[in-house]
């Protein structure tokens, strides 16, 4: 048990990074030397040192490093990127002992670090809190094994289980807000997070939204916009603003400042996946409209769905996409509720 305390702790430290490491995955490290903590740290955002070389710039008293036990959430990194290999700092200290979480799925890793540290005689062991410690990497996981991004349905949905107004009720140029303000702070607390955030061309047509943060600290994510035919009014916000955006048509590929137009084959929908790998999004937030998520669904596209429920009812409506899936997650914010679901 003892080592899974330690491991607790790794994980503990590795959620600081989140929403500041991709498309790195979040990382923490703890030395311990006779039970007792010496040093620890974790990766804090991407392009800056990795935890085991945070933890080891931590401990006072580097002898000790010789005759510990270093625990870390995810399997050394054994190649050079924007830093160093871990793995060879590790033989660089002489540390003999290392506690892994689980082996790292990217094909630079795999392994790798593992059997480098073992031939050089340190001891390991490894998938200790396996399951916690893919959890927390989740979309780093998706990305590796799946070649794709982690993919987050989110929607607003009335009691009676509507997403919008019908638009010919809705002139008004104005979004029509179903969830309260707590709600929509958590909406974007969420958006923090993720990588990239997707709509399809009718959201734009009629919601008019800037899909940014305004209701929380942190960064944007990545926009992209589904619009096949080319249907969006450069009088848009999206069109308009100062961060970036990314059409995907039927048509062109373009650059202009930092408006950016991908072409695609809409044939199937993992062909936008696809694409949004290709653009090192690591996760995604689909926010609508019901078509395009239903989409997703359709084709088994999806690894969460977000839901939020106000007090609202339309009686008519858009009806909100058709979900079969298992709930793992519920929330009251203020008069409002979020479920999280995952596929069945």
């Amino acid at each position: 048990m003892i080592d899974e305390f330690y491991m607790k702790r790794c994980l503990f430290l590795a959620k600081k990074g989140i929403g500041y490491t991709s498309p790195n995955p979040m990382v923490g490290c703890v030395i311990v030397h006779k039970n007792e903590i010496i040093g620890e740290g974790w990766h804090k955002r991407y392009g800056s040192s990795h935890a085991e070389l945070n933890a080891i710039k931590s401990v006072e008293n580097t002898s000790l490093l010789s005759k510990s036990i270093i625990y870390v959430n995810l399997e050394p990194c054994n190649h050079y990127g924007k830093t160093p290999p871990c793995s060879e700092l590790i033989i660089k200290y002489k540390i003999p002992k290392i506690v892994i979480g689980v082996k790292d799925p990217n094909n630079k890793v795999d392994g790798k670090g593992i059997e480098k540290l073992k031939k050089h005689g340190c001891e390991i062991k490894i998938n200790v809190l396996k399951k916690d410690c893919i959890n927390l990497n989740k979309r780093f996981f998706t990305f590796c094994e799946k070649k794709r991004p982690y993919v987050i349905l989110k929607w607003a949905r009335t009691k009676d289980g509507f997403i919008a107004p019908l638009y010919e009720r809705n002139k008004s140029g104005k979004i029509y807000w179903i969830s309260n303000s707590l709600s929509i702070q958590r909406s974007h607390k969420l958006r923090s997070i993720e990588d990239g955030i997707l709509v399809g061309v009718n959201t734009i047509i009629n919601d008019n939204p800037s899909l940014t943060l305004r209701k929380w600290n942190g960064k944007s994510p990545r926009r992209y916009i589904i619009d096949p035919n080319l249907k969006i009014n450069n009088k848009t916000k999206v069109m308009k603003d100062k961060y970036p955006l990314t059409i995907i048509n039927s048509h062109k590929n373009l650059t202009i400042k930092n408006k950016k137009w991908i072409k695609c084959d809409f044939t199937k929908t993992s062909n936008i996946l696809e694409i949004l790998y290709k653009e090192n999004i690591q996760s995604v937030i689909i926010e609508g409209g019901s078509k395009t998520i239903q989409y997703f669904i359709d084709e088994n596209l999806w690894d969460e769905a977000r839901v939020f429920t106000g007090e609202k009812k339309f009686f008519e409506g858009i009806r909100e996409p058709k979900l079969d899936a298992k709930e793992i997650y519920q929330e009251k914010i203020g008069n409002n509720k979020l479920n999280i679901y995952h596929p069945i």
